[in-house]
Formats: C-alpha cells, structure tokens, sequence
C-alpha cells in the first residue's frame, strides 16, 4: 500500500508541474528535479506493473506503434465554420441572427482562428480516454496514443469535471519550434518542412509515438461537448476547462456587441504577429448556449458561429542586411534591409524585427527568404522564413553587443525583450530623439520646429540638449537646409510661445522615462513645482497615488544626476514654467470621490477636454481601471484590454452623451 501511494504521489506531483509549465507557463520547478522524480516514477512503475495506468505522466514519452490508425465516428459532427471577409459580412451576420431569434440581447465570446490541425478528445471520469482527428467532420482517426505525448494535454483532470464528455481543439506548431525542426532538417540535408499547419497535422499521423514526443506540440482548447455538461454560457464553459486543468486561450474575450467584435479583429489583426503559432483569423459565437441550440446549423456550418478571415497580403523577397536603430530612450530596434518588393501598394525596402527573442525565434539569417506581410495594412513585419530557400551556408544571427552608433556596450535588463544602450547622455540618436520628444505636440508643442530641424540643429554643432534651443538666434538658423527668414523667425517665435507652456506638459517634455503624459500630470499637481518633485524621497513618490517603484526610481535618478540638474536651472532662468500655475476653483464637486477612465475617440469633446471637466468637478482620471475606478467613458476604438478589465471587474462603462447628462445634471 506504501508502494502504491507513493507512485499515486508522484503521479499528481508531475501532472502539476506539467501543468504549470505547459499551460500556466509558470514551473516551480528546475527541468533537472522534474526529470530526477520522472525517473524515480518510472523506476518504480517498472519495478511494480501491478500499479500500471495508461495516462500515468510517464507514457508521455511515447513508444507506442500504430501500424492503421482506427477510424472513429464522432458522436456530434465536426462542422466546418462560414468565412466572412469584412466587417459588413458580419453585420449581415448579425441581421440573421436577430431574424431567427427576434429581438433578444446578444453576448459574443471572440476566439483567435489557430492554423492548426482539429481535434476532439473525450474524457470519462476525469481521465483521457480517446482522441480523435477532425477528418471529414462525421469521423476520424484515433489518435490517442500521440496525443498523450503533448504536454498541454491533461491526463488526468482537476476540479468539478463532468463525468463523461468530449473536449475540442487545434493541435498546433509554435512558430520556435517549428524553425529549431526546420534548422535541424537543413543540417543534415533532408528537406524542411512547408509550414506549421501541415507539420502539425502531420505529426499525428506518426506510426511511432516516442517521435511525436520529440515534437514541440501543443494544444489549444475551445468547446465542450456532452450530456453531462452544464453551462449557460460558452464563456462560462471556458473558465471552467482551465480550472479542469486545459490550455483554454487566455486572448478569447467576451464582449457586448458589434463594436466589441470590431475592437477585437483590430487589436488582433496588428498584435497577431506577436504570438508565438499561427492564426489567421477571429473566431465569433454566440455566448448564450441555449440560443446556440435555438439557431441550430446548416448542412455545413453552425448558424450561431462564424469566422472573420484577416487580409492580409503576403509576399516573399529576400533579407540582405539586419540593421539596427538606437531610441530616445536607448532601445535598440533590429530593422530587416529588403531586397525592395511590392506589398498592399507599397514598396516596400525595410521592416522591423523587434528584438533579440523575435529574431531567434524565427531563426532569421542574412541571405534567408523571409514572408513579409504589412500588420494592420501600415507596418511592414517578418513573419517567418522560407526555410526550403534557405543555402546551408548562412550563419545564425548574431544580435549586436555594441550600439551602432557610440560604440557602447549594450544592457537587457530581466524581463525586458529589448536591449539598451545605457550611454544615455552620449549617444547621438538618444540626444536627437529627447530633443525632438520635447517639442512634440503634448510636450512643449513648439511651431515651427519639427524632428528633421532638430537633427539638422544638432548635427550642425547648434544644440547639445533642449535648454540649448533657448539661445538660438535667427542668424544661427537662416543658413540650415531648406531655411528662409519667415521660417527661421517663426522657429525662434516657436520656442519663445513654449515659455507659456504649463507646468504639466513642461514635466512630460523632460522624458523622465516611464513618466508618461499621464504621470507627469498626477506628479506635477502632487508636488506643485519642480523643486519639490526633484527633493522627493523613493517613499515619498511611491506614496502618490498609482505610482509604482519601477517609476519612483526613474524619477529620483533623474533628479540626482548633475546634467538633469544643470538644465533644470538653465531652463528657469530662460523663463521655462516649473511651476503650477495658479488653481482655479472647481466647476463643482459634483464627483468628488469618483474615479473616471477615459478610453477611445469621441465626437464632442477631446480626451483632454474630457479629462479636464472629470478634474474642474472633483473627480479623479485614472490611467488604467481598477476595482477603485467607478466609470469608463468609452469612445469609438476603446481599447481592447481596458475593455475586458472593465467587464471583468463590472466596471459601468457609459458613452459621451451619459457622460454629458452627469455633466449637466
């Protein structure tokens, strides 16, 4: 019995350190003490075949053959979904949903569409027992044996499952993986594999198990199936499969209407090259699993389901050069130098690689033919490489140690993707870059003075730092290219005019970083001057409502290093506003005590305008919701996270006009 516990032990043990480390993406433990305890398992197990279990953590390494795979029926066919195009297919959509069902409240639940291979798994008394490809969508092959080998595929289950029910999903390829196979591939001559999708659909169709263990697969779950389900809500259904124990997708959201299913397409369709697999689309349904069953389907497709498809174009050319660009703030920026192609009606010469993570997860060398697509129609991204074009002669790419432009030795400090150069006040692009952030519009919003003249100011020996842009004349300027009289005397008017500029902007102009538009405004009416703010302690900062230690620390090391200072006294003694200006009275206190978020385009007023009538009347503009917010003003594009922050948290979410009545009421 002592035997028998302790194998039963080691078996929970491993499920949830695979659990953590496959779906949480969170492990407490070392690779080498999971390992340790996998062979102490195994050892036992093989001591002690009486204790023998199918699903047991260490039949995961495969070994099982299968010469025909079985052919299985599915108990609920496997329909196909309707494509849409626009967002006018979907508002068609939507009209035939209202038409079947008459005039009822709608919830949508919004999915990514994985480029992956189907799958349906069915589990009775919380442990797995068969899974299934999609095949014709009325049956498919039993794949059991290979599906046990992908780690985010739960054996055994948690929780409150149902006894007996079915589980649905897209087996998938990570874009890493996918490039590490490839490369191995290429190294011994064999020829790469075309794409995710089909090595991924491929894969569980291996006679050998313990070869489909040795692939990065994983799986993504999405609806449950079966008599002995209960949920109201496919969304419900969703939480419950990851406290089961699931991958369920995190970037699945649910959301009210139209304009919600929009937002997401339109998050999704720029951040979608950010993910580490494949997708090509959103995926929206019907929440409420009762209309679901009222809409019924077609002879093809779900009536309560459909998929948007995203448009983009994608060519192909070839990456002669990485480059790499340095920011204001020191960020280095690879940039990927095309051979020039034709994209969505551009040429297109040049995009970006992000960082050292993107460029080896994607394994990207010079020489290689690379997929290029434009995210969201405007920028030009690399989404992966052809790896059957690849010569077996090009080098891995070696990230940059030095800054391109002043030799220095670059930082990456943990948890951050990009690396920096640290010589902040002695590298050329970062000089230029904090000039040109000071005159930006919600700066100091100086006419006449755009980011090419500072560069021209700069390189021309002219200005060193922004305080320099005070002594300039016009007899300085007149000979700068493209520079006559009128233009010179209203680039001096310009920079005189941003004397009036108030306090609050003039703080955000310094580019303390991380102290936003919206930091520098709470900072600058807490401590009502510069000197003030420059004598403040870490405690002190950290002390100021919503600002963290990671800013209060940017702030004091500003302060305390001698060229901050020195051009702190040279800007007041130019006449610069370093102050708060006078306080006038509240409108009202009307909502005193409340906390407003701001999110979104409006049509009546700016967000500024907004903003300044919450605070003229007493109210308080957070900068992200919290369960201290008590309303979002939402406007046209609200952005996606503050939206699902806000449902979560049952935040009252009212238009312009509410906000006006409250306003006039």
């Amino acid at each position: 019995m002592e035997i028998q516990n302790k194998i039963q032990s080691l078996r929970e043990e491993l499920n949830l350190h695979n659990y953590n480390y496959y779906v949480l993406d969170m492990p407490t433990i070392s690779d080498y003490d999971f390992d340790i305890k996998l062979k102490e398992l195994q050892g036992l197990e093989e001591q002690y075949p009486e204790f023998f279990d199918a699903n047991s953590p260490t039949q995961r390494v495969g070994g099982a053959i299968t010469k025909n795979f079985e052919t299985v029926p599915h108990k609920t066919r496997m329909y196909s979904l309707d494509n849409s195009y626009s967002k006018e297919d979907l508002l068609d959509w939507e009209k035939r949903l209202q038409k079947n069902l008459g005039d009822v409240a709608l919830e949508y639940v919004c999915e990514l569409k994985y480029d992956g291979a189907s799958i349906s798994i069915t589990y009775e008394n919380g442990k797995l027992k068969r899974a299934v490809t999609r095949g014709d969508g009325f049956q498919g092959d039993d794949v059991t044996n290979n599906i046990k080998t992908i780690r985010s595929i739960p054996l055994q289950l948690k929780g409150d499952y149902p006894d007996s029910f079915e589980i649905r999903g897209e087996i998938i390829l990570p874009l890493e993986g996918f490039a590490k196979m490839n490369q191995e591939l290429i190294e011994i001559g064999e020829t790469p594999y075309s794409n995710p999708r089909n090595t991924a659909s491929g894969s569980l169709k291996l006679q050998d198990s313990a070869e489909v263990a040795k692939r990065p697969l994983d799986c993504l779950l999405y609806t449950f199936l079966g008599n002995d389900v209960r949920f109201a809500t496919h969304f419900e259904s969703l939480e419950k499969a990851r406290s089961f124990g699931f991958k369920a997708p995190k970037e699945t959201k649910l959301v009210k209407d139209m304009q919600g299913i929009f937002d997401f397409i339109d998050y999704w369709d720029v951040h979608r090259h950010d993910l580490p697999y494949e997708t090509d689309g959103v995926v929206i349904k019907v929440n409420d699993l009762h209309l679901q069953e009222e809409l019924g389907f077609t002879s093809k497709s779900p009536r309560w389901a459909i998929a948007y498809k995203f448009k983009a174009e994608q060519v192909s050319t070839k990456l002669d050069a990485i480059s790499y660009q340095v920011g204001r703030t020191g960020a280095i920026t690879p940039v990927a130098n095309l051979q020039p192609v034709q994209l969505a009606g551009t040429i297109v010469k040049r995009a970006s690689l992000h960082n050292a993570d993107q460029i080896e997860k994607l394994d990207i060398r010079v020489g290689d033919t690379v997929f290029v697509e434009k995210g969201g129609e405007i920028i030009p991204k690399i989404i992966g490489v052809d790896f059957t074009q690849r010569s077996l002669d090009l080098l891995p790419t070696v990230y940059i140690t030095n800054c391109p432009e002043c030799q220095t030795a670059l930082v990456r400090k943990e948890g951050e993707a990009q690396h920096y150069c640290p010589n902040f006040y002695g590298c050329p692009p970062q000089i230029i870059g904090r000039i040109q952030h000071y005159i930006s519009r919600k700066a100091m919003d100086i006419e006449g003075l755009g980011g090419e003249t500072v560069a021209l100011l700069f390189n021309n020996g002219l200005i060193q730092n922004y305080a320099d842009l005070y002594e300039l004349t016009i007899d300085q300027v007149i000979p700068l290219e493209r520079m006559a009289q009128k233009s010179a005397e209203n680039l001096i008017n310009g920079i005189e005019k941003s004397k009036q500029i108030p306090f609050e902007s003039v703080l955000f102009a310094l580019g303390i970083r991380y102290v936003g538009e919206t930091v520098a405004k709470k900072l600058a009416r807490h401590y009502k001057s510069i000197d003030n703010l420059a004598k403040a302690t870490l405690m002190d900062l950290i002390l100021v409502d919503e600002i963290g230690e990671r800013i209060a620390q940017s702030v004091v090391d500003f302060f305390e290093n001698a060229e901050n200072q020195l051009l702190i006294q040279r800007l007041k003694e130019y006449g610069v506003q370093l102050e708060m200006a006078q306080q006038k009275e509240n409108a009202s206190d009307k909502f005193a005590g409340k906390t407003f978020v701001v999110s979104g385009v409006f049509s009546v007023y700016s967000r500024d305008e907004l903003k300044n009538a919450i605070e003229d009347n007493g109210g308080k503009v957070g900068s992200s919701i919290s369960a201290k917010t008590n309303y979002v003003i939402a406007g046209e594009n609200m952005g996606p996270a503050k939206l699902e922050k806000a449902v979560k948290l049952n935040v009252p979410i009212i238009s312009e006009n509410d906000f006006i009545q409250m306003l006039e009421s």
